[in-house]
């Protein structure tokens, strides 16, 4: 099920889990059709490629999801659901208000300064669906915006083959605060929230996970609206010693492998033993899932275990993979937190799994993918808001480094700065 490397053997290793970062030609070049397609003719494309992509006509039912159906999302949603639903999102919330920042001021004599910090006006969050629903990712990307302070929430999320958004989608945003939901997914959904149309407004920044179409549409919008991250297929690596039980280590991994074909699921251990017995428990668990069929090319194509001498060679191999999801199933998983540099979501012990993540615990579950945990962050509250730096220097403090402004100003082959400061004191 799985291949079993040595550590050193690391063209092996790192071959197995290589995500290619160049674009794919062919996908570029339709995005940039789509979104040339939505600037131009705005709803009236929406409409054509919602039709031509999802199999839907809106034409008479419309893009936004109307009151009407907001009401009737909430009424077929259980109570149970609906506490689960409020629950995670107490959670989340309780957690990213510990991310909120103020701004500061220092002073002296004579000067002044400040940082402000301000939320995002309007930010659009973007879900993927049709054949699935997520609203965990609602939740995880619109809690921590409004947490933050932004004045308005629009989510795009594609609608199933009824024209229909999943209830439960629905309902979580609701309890998130989002303010309009609109059925449009894909590339297209992306070019909507960055350049807005005759019923979809433009927005600040764009948010949340999708496929290749949404990742590369994502690329293309960046700096006509900002964007969080590109997301990538998921992945989890898990750091165990022989004492890991191998069920859970099996489960752990399957839980990315369902995902995506691409995911990737990887045990780096220092029991060879532990490696095989986590083999053996794959091809057991596997069979049983309803995606057994997603989880065995993902397993077969990026699936691996990895053989290290001792636990900090298992940290650095991590810190090399760079993963979004890092497990640590050993006796001490607290001894080895300093070893890791890099890593999206840290989970440590046996009774931490990735899922306690997605769901439940309060930490983002957008998390940086690829090996962008080198430089990247998991989506938080200081994704929803910018900062201004504010300087007020009076006339003699000024005066004091007019000098070292000029100076500066004509190392650099600048003398319109230089004078912009020395006017203030000399006339030329």
């Amino acid at each position: 099920m799985i291949p079993i490397y040595d550590a050193k053997d690391k063209t092996g290793w790192q071959a197995r889990i290589e995500r290619k970062a160049e674009e794919n030609a062919g996908i570029s070049r339709k995005v940039k059709e789509i979104i040339a397609c939505v600037r131009r003719d705005g709803d009236a494309a929406l409409l054509e490629l919602t039709k031509k992509f999802d199999g839907v006509d809106l034409s008479e039912a419309g893009l936004m999801v109307s009151e009407k159906e907001y009401d009737k999302a909430a009424a077929s949603v259980s109570a149970e659901t609906l506490n689960l639903l409020k629950k995670a999102a107490k959670n989340i919330r309780e957690y990213h208000s510990l991310q909120v920042r103020e701004g500061f001021e220092t002073s002296g004599a004579g000067y002044s300064l400040k940082q402000l910090v301000r939320p995002l006006k309007r930010v659009g969050i973007y879900v993927p669906g049709g054949k699935a629903a997520y609203p965990s990712t609602v939740l995880m990307s619109a809690v921590p915006a409004k947490v933050a302070g932004v004045s308005e929430i629009v989510m795009a999320t594609p609608p199933d083959k009824n024209g229909k958004i999943a209830p439960i989608v629905l309902a979580a945003a609701r309890i998130a605060g989002v303010d309009r939901v609109y059925k449009i997914g894909g590339a297209q959904a992306i070019a909507a929230l960055a350049y807005g149309t005759q019923s979809v407004p433009a927005v600040d920044k764009i948010v949340g996970p999708g496929n290749a179409y949404v990742a590369q549409a994502k690329r293309e919008v960046f700096g006509q609206t900002g964007i969080d991250m590109i997301a990538g297929p998921s992945e989890i690596l898990i750091i165990a010693d022989e004492f890991a039980e191998p069920s859970y280590v099996a489960a752990d991994m399957l839980s990315q492998a369902e995902h995506d074909e691409m995911a990737a699921a990887i045990l780096v251990t220092t029991s060879r033993d532990l490696a095989e017995k986590t083999a053996v428990e794959l091809k057991k668990q596997y069979g049983t899932l309803p995606k057994a069929k997603t989880a065995a090319k993902a397993l077969h194509s990026y699936g691996m275990a990895v053989i290290g001498e001792t636990l900090a060679d298992c940290a650095e191999i991590a810190n090399i993979i760079a993963p979004e999801h890092l497990e640590i199933m050993t006796i001490e998983p607290e001894s080895l937190l300093p070893l890791i540099e890099n890593a999206g979501s840290i989970f440590l012990g046996a009774y931490s799994p990735e899922p306690l993540g997605d769901y439940m615990a309060g930490p983002n579950h957008i998390l940086p993918t690829g090996g962008t945990a080198r430089f990247s962050s998991p989506l938080s509250v200081d994704d929803f808001i910018k900062k201004s730096s504010v300087i007020k220097y009076t006339q003699s403090k000024l005066s004091e480094v007019c000098g070292d402004i000029v100076q500066f100003a004509r190392e650099e082959g600048l003398e319109a700065h230089a004078r912009a400061a020395r006017i203030r004191f000399y006339k030329e």
